[in-house]
């Protein structure tokens, strides 16, 4: 029998593990096929497809996204396009789907330099504006993320960005490597967000992103993850694509892919980034984040060993479908529509076809077929990012139950047999099918080039768990302070006694938080924001400061609105968007910029005292009124009265409070009140300084004693100096602690110094006679003197009395070492807890000088930059900003309370301010709780410039021996070998220079003569010379809009003197073609020599600046004005911003629109900039003196020296030189010297003359002579 127990209980084991065995299994297969939840969707597409909203509206509305190839990107559109597919070197179509801001990038939020912006693939650049976005969406401080096992997958291939004949700047070089690695698409993502999980860039072409998802599924079931992003890229910065899919015939001849029609010819490239946050759905639920849809099931495969490398393979699309329904544990019949691979091609379409209805259409009845659709009738063929495109389309279709229809599809292609199986094709929009009790589900497939198929199963999101009663809100900060927050917090340390734990009470306004990376970008974020709540009401305004608070990353510059209901807070962001410095105030909008640094608390003295002090913050906010009840049990004890009644009520009076029995303790109890207030916000002080009595409020903050050890010692030192015999005065003097010594001297101890509280604010306390003649003293020097409403004498002598009792109870209360830093009155440096637990302390304290100003000095050079004055007014905040020093440290004060305000908003503007300057503030603790809604915000307002290198007009010149010329109007240059000559050519036109299409004079648009100049200037750096000796412009050179003129420098070989002789020449590139014996212009001789100073030798000065003495001359109308007398300057031209004139010289402020800046460094001096130095002259009325008469252009230069380069403001001074001449002097905004033109002459030219050079028989005023054959003519007759 023992043996079968033993059996037995062996049975039991085994099969207790047994179970246990399988449940670890079904958990093991569960967690293989748990849903995958998309909780979040960004993208960027054409067709200005900024979200996936707008993606909706797209395909809902049968938007078509494609248009004119991008111009912006120096392709030549117009000699490349040719419709003839098999000629050489051309593309045959117009069209496509092209970003229109592709070169639009936020470098500065992502921490980029712009060179390195420059640098970068921007592919690379959307992917991080999307990944941002897509963070935002999910209502995920990015911030939050950081370290964290984020997983990135991305589908990218090379876009060919810096590739070919481009434009690389000097300084760029060295960071193009990782600007254009494929596998940093992913990688920077991963950097910049400070992700730690997998980070994988997939190149299986056009299904790039759907493998990339497969990945990020994959990742998270197995737990490498637990958040991802997956997506695509894709843009093409080279126009490489269309020439290889001309040649073979797959692209359509008006970009449009005809997805599944019997005329469909060919695809059409597009662009775009889309990228998706997914999570484990249980995770998703947990955490609180939106899921939008599901993944239930995705697969991966390849063609194998087909018919060729790149045609499709429909058995293979099959078995990746066959696959995918296997891992979601679905059947066919289970799927409702599907968004398909459909590139327009006739023999890819037909396969894909072939293959859904193989798979999908016999599992399908005939009342309920599979609903067939394809995203790139609307968008064209994103590439990389087609498959997640297709995803965002299927996922916004699965929330709305509407299927968009398929665009362009003359009839169903005639090469399907689409008889084989139950598939309809979306040539209408469809509403969704009933799905009964099972929920919606729809698929996506990509087929890569690369023979890599993928296929993605999704599901309707799950309903909404019910809702479990709400917690109590905790009562802790927030999980992770603003990343910029000071170390106060960790400074201060909790104090010996909190007041009672309050739960979060609604505050009497709800506190709206903005913020931003720079100050432009902040107006953005409130423009957003202002555009996306306008419609919503009062009840919406707790749910949007909630989601400001929670949901977005905190920056640098910041802004609160305190608004006290919805249409304040809509003032308030309008009032922060608007960019007019001259708009009404709103003084409930708060701003500021983070600043370095700790934050004090300042604890006011007696003189700040009021009835009604406090009373609206008890009403308002529980934690000050329990805070203030407890200080007042323990004072109505030592007074024996109720001090509540007295200073909220006056019970005893108005003058009640006059008395210092019931100053200090009244100022006490709201001084402690306040700090106790502040510190369940989480505004947490490093330093802690007081003015007298307001050093005891800030040592029992410290925790240097008890609550009640403290009203003790506070109530006693009220009553004994109250009970002193009164008498004496107090006067505030404009005077230094040196300038009123000498003169105390000979009154003894009659007179004292009671206070410091400025550089030259000094307060003298004693015997009335005594104070009023030291003051007298200093009135006759002109100084002002106030006398100060005082009962008694303080910090003098006539305090000694008092000593002897006050240390008696001093001596009596129980001290601690302070957990926060107090900076002493006595000294005005840090005190030490020996100090503070030191009763002699507190008896000197009482009677010697408040050293206040020392205090606040000691505090700024300790790298304080944020005080708050805890008191009922605004006292010591005027005294602390004339204490602080005059550097370049930016510090704010801010007072907590002020008598002429009401309370409570007074308090939440002063937290504010601490929180818009960098301190950290519990803002949850002032808000009710959360609405169950989820509040979606606008994303963040980017502030993008554009980044593109820049095609090159000369392409490889290397090839050709020939060298780069590294200058704008220049391509090449190449030396001749036998004599020193130096040849320089260009291309010149308004299409490659647009900004040469600025410069219109009587109609046509002119090379101007300072671009003469720059160009003959390059030519001298090319030979060594840097002086500009003789410029003579002999024509016109005029730009028509569609010519190109060639451009040719030639610089002879150097005569004994070193100096060289130059020609500038062009022709129209059209009329020369191939004709050698095409004739050119001569535009231009100059001679240039050696000997130039630089701008250490430069003889002038415009640091002054206005210079002094000149007058303004109004600029009203100015180029209006000019445009009538036939200067037509567009933008770029119009650079004169001010001109003065003194002493017959003209001076001017000149600069260049922004978006030239970044042109600028690439010339010596823009002529655009110099260009406008010269329109100062032209202010004066016609007919005066300096005045224009007529159109003149510049005819002749000398003595041109550039001494600095790249500008884009200058200082100019014009005088005359010579009878018909100027000389210019040309400085930087600072004043250092940028060019010398010693002479410039000009010339009036006739409109008449610039009009016919510009016909288009003069071919741009580049003429030619060509030679008609004519019959001969007859001979003459005999004479």
């Amino acid at each position: 029998m023992a043996d079968d127990g033993k059996y037995v209980e062996y049975l039991k084991r085994v099969t207790a593990e047994l179970r246990q065995t399988r449940r670890q299994l079904h958990e093991v297969e569960e967690k293989q096929r748990e849903p995958i939840a998309i909780v979040s969707m960004s993208c960027r597409f054409p067709g200005s497809v900024a979200t996936p909203e707008d993606l909706w509206r797209l395909v809902d509305e049968d938007g078509d996204a494609i248009g004119p190839l991008p111009a912006d990107r120096g392709w030549d559109i117009e000699d490349r396009f040719d419709p003839d597919p098999d000629k050489p070197g051309t593309f045959s179509t117009r069209e496509g789907g092209f970003l229109g801001d592709a070169a639009a990038f936020d470098a500065g939020f992502f921490g980029m330099s712009p060179r390195e912006a420059l640098a970068t693939d921007p592919q690379q650049r959307l992917l991080l504006q999307a990944s941002w976005e897509l963070l935002e969406r999910a209502g995920i401080p990015p911030a939050t993320l950081r370290s964290s096992a984020t997983g990135v997958f991305v589908g990218a291939a090379t876009s060919g960005y810096g590739q070919g004949p481009v434009e690389v700047p000097e300084d760029v070089h060295g960071l193009m490597l990782a600007g254009n690695a494929t596998s940093v698409a992913s990688g920077r993502i991963s950097y910049v967000l400070g992700l730690e999980g997998p980070t994988v860039t997939v190149d299986t072409a056009c299904s790039s992103s759907l493998v990339a998802l497969h990945w990020a599924v994959q990742a998270l079931r197995s737990g490498e993850c637990d958040l991802a992003m997956a997506g695509g890229v894709a843009v093409m910065a080279t126009p490489g694509l269309l020439f290889e899919f001309s040649r073979q015939r797959g692209l359509a001849a008006d970009g449009r892919c005809k997805a599944f029609s019997d005329d469909a010819d060919g695809t059409g490239w597009s662009e775009g980034v889309g990228l998706l946050l997914v999570e484990r759905l249980s995770d998703a639920r947990r955490n609180g984040h939106p899921v939008l849809a599901v993944v239930r099931g995705s697969a991966v495969n390849s063609d194998g060993a087909s018919n060729g490398l790149t045609a499709p393979n429909g058995p293979a699309q099959q078995r990746v479908i066959e696959q995918a329904l296997a891992n979601a544990g679905l059947n066919a019949a289970d799927i409702d529509a599907v968004d398909a691979h459909g590139t327009g091609t006739s023999l890819g379409d037909p396969i894909e076809a072939q293959a859904l209805l193989a798979t999908y259409g016999g599992a399908k009845d005939a009342d309920r077929p599979l609903l067939l659709g394809s995203l790139k009738s609307n968008l064209g063929h994103t590439q990389a990012a087609a498959g997640v495109a297709s995803i965002i389309k299927m996922v916004m279709a699965l929330r709305h139950g509407r299927l968009p229809r398929t665009l362009h599809v003359s009839e169903p292609s005639t090469h399907v047999d689409w008889a084989a199986g139950h598939v309809r094709l979306l040539t209408e929009p469809a509403e969704w099918p009933d799905t009964g009790d099972r929920p919606r589900r729809a698929a996506v497939s990509s087929f890569g080039i690369s023979g890599t198929n993928a296929h993605t199963i999704l599901e309707a999101a799950p309903a909404e768990p019910p809702a479990e009663p709400p917690a109590e809100p905790p009562a802790e900060p927030p999980a992770e302070p603003p990343a910029d927050a000071d170390a106060d917090a960790a400074a201060a340390a909790p104090a010996t006694e909190a007041a009672p734990a309050d739960t979060p009470a609604a505050s009497p306004v709800v506190p709206w938080i903005v913020s931003a990376r720079g100050a432009a970008a902040l107006r953005g974020q409130a423009a957003r924001l202002l555009d996306r709540v306008t419609a919503e009401d009062d009840s919406a305004s707790p749910g949007i400061a909630h989601a400001l608070l929670t949901t977005r990353q905190l920056f640098e510059h910041r802004a609160v609105v305190l608004a006290e209901d919805h249409a304040a807070a809509l003032r308030g962001l309008a009032r922060l968007a608007d960019e007019d410095p001259d708009a009404p105030d709103a003084p409930h909008v708060v701003t500021g910029r983070v600043l370095r640094g700790a934050t004090a608390f300042l604890f006011s003295g007696q003189g700040s005292q009021r009835i009604g002090m406090g009373r609206e913050l008890y009403a308002a906010f529980p934690a000050f009124a329990a805070a203030f009840d407890a200080v007042c049990a323990h004072l109505d004890t030592a007074l024996g009265r109720s001090l509540k009644s007295i200073v909220f009520d006056g019970s005893e009076g108005p003058g009640a409070l006059d008395g210092t029995d019931l100053t200090q303790p009244a100022l006490f109890a709201v001084e402690v009140a306040l700090f106790r207030l502040l510190e369940s916000w989480g505004v947490k002080p490093k330093y802690l300084v007081g003015h007298s009595l307001g050093e005891l409020s800030a040592a029992h903050a410290a925790g240097v004693w008890s609550l009640a050890d403290a009203c003790r010692l506070v109530a006693a030192r009220g009553r004994i100096m109250q009970a002193l015999p009164p008498g004496g005065a107090m006067i505030s003097v404009e005077a230094t602690e040196d300038e009123v010594t000498p003169l105390l001297a000979a009154h003894g101890d009659a007179v004292s110094i009671a206070a410091l509280n400025g550089p030259r604010s000094t307060v003298i306390s004693g015997d009335e006679n005594a104070v009023e003649e030291v003051a007298a003293h200093l009135s006759a020097r002109q100084r002002r003197t106030r006398r100060l409403r005082v009962g008694h004498a303080f910090h003098s002598a006539r305090m000694d009395a008092a000593l002897d009792e006050f240390r008696t109870v001093a001596e009596s209360v129980t001290y601690h070492a302070p957990r926060i830093t107090v900076v002493s009155n006595l000294t005005g440096l840090l005190t030490t807890a020996e100090e503070l637990r030191s009763p002699d302390y507190w008896v000197r304290h009482l009677r010697r000088p408040v050293r206040f100003a020392d205090g606040i000095d000691w505090l700024a050079g300790h790298g304080v930059s944020r005080f708050v004055e805890l008191g009922p007014d605004a006292t010591l905040t005027a005294l602390a900003r004339t204490c602080l020093p005059d550097d370049t440290t930016e510090r704010v004060c801010f007072a907590s309370v002020r008598k002429d305000r009401p309370e409570a908003p007074a308090l939440l503007a002063a937290v504010a301010g601490l929180f818009a300057h960098g301190a950290a503030v519990d803002w949850e603790r002032l808000l009710p709780p959360p609405a169950a809604a989820r509040v979606d915000l606008p994303t963040y307002a980017f502030q993008r410039d554009d980044y593109w290198l820049r095609m090159s007009a000369a392409g490889d010149l290397s090839g050709a021996g020939l060298g780069s010329a590294g200058h704008p109007l220049l391509s090449a240059v190449v030396r001749v070998a036998d004599d020193g000559r130096v040849l320089l050519t260009g291309l010149l036109s308004v299409r490659a220079q647009p900004w040469l299409a600025d410069h219109q004079v009587s109609g046509a648009v002119l090379l101007p003569g300072t671009a003469f100049a720059e160009l003959a200037l390059r030519a001298g750096d090319e030979a060594g010379c840097d002086l500009l000796e003789e410029l003579t412009l002999e024509a016109p050179l005029v730009l028509a809009e569609k010519d190109t003129a060639q451009l040719q420098l030639v610089l002879g070989a150097p005569d004994d003197t070193g100096r060289r002789h130059l020609a500038v020449y062009a022709r129209p590139e059209a009329a020369a073609g191939d004709d050698t014996d095409t004739g050119w212009t001569r535009h231009a001789s100059a001679v240039l020599a050696t000997g130039a100073t630089g701008a250490a030798g430069a003889s002038f000065d415009l640091t002054a600046w206005p210079p002094p003495g000149a007058k303004p001359v109004p600029l009203d109308g100015f180029y209006a004005a000019l445009a009538d007398t036939g200067y037509q300057y567009g933008p770029v031209f119009q650079g004169l911003k001010a001109a003065w004139r003194a002493d017959g010289a003209w001076y001017a402020e000149v600069s260049l629109p922004e978006d030239q800046h970044k042109d600028a460094a690439r010339y010596g001096l823009h002529p655009a900039l110099l260009d406008a130095a010269l329109h100062a002259q032209l202010t004066a009325p016609a007919g005066e003196e300096g005045g224009p008469a007529g159109v003149g252009l510049p005819f002749s230069w000398s003595g041109v020296r550039l001494h600095a380069a790249g500008a884009t403001s200058l200082r100019v001074r014009i005088e005359p030189s010579g009878a018909s001449g100027v000389a210019l002097r040309i400085a930087d905004a600072e004043g250092h010297p940028v060019a010398t033109v010693d002479t410039l002459v000009s010339r009036p030219v006739s409109a008449d003359s610039l009009r016919g050079a510009a016909a288009p028989a003069a071919v741009g005023a580049l003429h030619r002579v060509t030679w008609s054959p004519v019959e001969s003519a007859p001979a003459a007759p005999p004479a």
